[in-house]
């Protein structure tokens, strides 16, 4: 059983302190921030490992069944098409006013996840750009609404693509979250940059792994390690199928020898994680806890992704039953969203659409 940690930065001392380390709890409600309850690895998350059985072939089987399935997975009719699938995903800007209306009385709390939602998917991971019409988007939401990036890919360099200090940012899949320095307060939630770090002790692990990797994967054309600090991507999207084989062997021969890391999956990206209990869902609730809105009935969170790692953020706004996901999509896809948009610009338009109908409210309540 290893220990988590939760690192708080003070940005007038320009210091971290380490504080806390925690044994194993019982299942309970969310810590509040600036606390972490660490489980058991073991029973921690369903993985393609488990799903494989005991067996090497069998892991190797299911790991390339996983990797040529789309993610989020197409459902599983295929007579099914958007038309049908839209009935019970309908467009979100379809449905602008339904969400509005929602939110009457409450105060609707961002999410957005960043490849695929805020910037198109591109072949090399390191020119994922989004447009400065996006940013600009983004940062008139963030005047109005708290706004947090929840990314797969290391804080520090979803920072360096969005460039707007005023944001939360959750980086490797919500293991390393940040407060902005620099924000306005949100009922009881605290203006201190707080950095969540549950697991920070992997770190050495992750970079020895890296190293593996690189130099394992370094033989098949196009394969690209990518380290997000607290967890690490093996980008195959520019990998010929016919090598797909060779490169999952390559992977599962350097991660067998981690059992404390898990291996996932996600769009043309082979994911390595720490073996604890924590997601983008979980990553989430801590935000909506940090900003003052733990088991609040006033807030309308509102979660836009693209992947199959954003469905953990989806299904925890679905069994809360507030708050709404919406999946960025153009074909038929297994969610746990309530709504659709197909692409990055349909993201920015329902972003611009929601600045207005927010300004213009502002607007006629200063008439009044």
């Amino acid at each position: 059983m290893t220990n988590q940690n939760v690192i708080v930065s003070d940005p007038r001392s320009g210091l971290e302190s380490s504080f806390l380390s925690f044994s194993p709890a019982v299942p309970g409600p969310l810590p509040p921030p600036g606390r972490f309850i660490a489980v058991p690895a073991k029973k921690s998350f369903k993985n393609i490992e488990s799903a494989a059985g005991d067996h090497g072939a069998n892991r190797i089987t299911a790991l390339l069944d996983s990797m040529r399935a789309s993610s989020p997975p197409r459902r599983s009719s295929e007579t099914e098409n958007l038309k049908s699938w839209i009935v019970h995903h309908p467009s979100a800007l379809d449905m602008f006013e339904e969400i509005i209306n929602a939110s009457k009385g409450k105060q609707i709390i961002m999410f957005l996840d960043y490849d695929g939602t805020l910037s198109p998917i591109v072949d090399d991971p390191d020119k994922a750009f989004m447009t400065a019409e996006m940013r600009e988007a983004v940062r008139d939401t963030a005047k109005y609404f708290p706004t947090a990036i929840v990314s797969g890919r290391c804080r520090a360099k979803v920072f360096n693509f969005v460039k707007l200090s005023e944001l939360y940012y959750a980086g490797s899949h919500g293991m390393d979250i940040k407060a902005p320095a620099k924000g306005r307060k949100y009922r009881n939630g605290n203006n201190q940059t707080v950095l969540c770090q549950p697991a920070r002790e992997f770190l050495p692990m992750i970079d020895e792994v890296y190293k593996s990797l690189v130099e394992k994967t370094k033989s098949i054309p196009g394969a690209k390690v990518e380290n997000n600090k607290f967890c690490l991507s093996v980008h195959f999207r520019r990998v010929e199928e016919k090598r797909w084989t060779e490169l999952a062997e390559q992977v599962k021969s350097v991660t067998k020898e981690y059992p404390k890391l898990r291996l996932t999956q996600g769009r043309k990206v082979l994911e390595i994680r720490p073996s604890i209990k924590w997601d983008k869902g979980k990553a989430l609730e801590f935000l909506l806890e940090s900003l003052g809105y733990a088991n609040s009935n006033d807030v309308l969170p509102i979660y836009i992704g693209d992947d199959r790692t954003d469905e953990d953020a989806f299904k925890v706004l679905r069994d809360r039953g507030q708050g709404f996901g919406i999946l960025v999509s153009k074909a038929p896809k297994e969610t746990n969203a309530s709504y659709s948009l197909q692409e990055p610009l349909e993201v920015m338009y329902f972003l611009n659409r929601l600045v207005e109908w927010k300004r213009s409210s502002l607007q006629r309540y200063q008439r009044k």
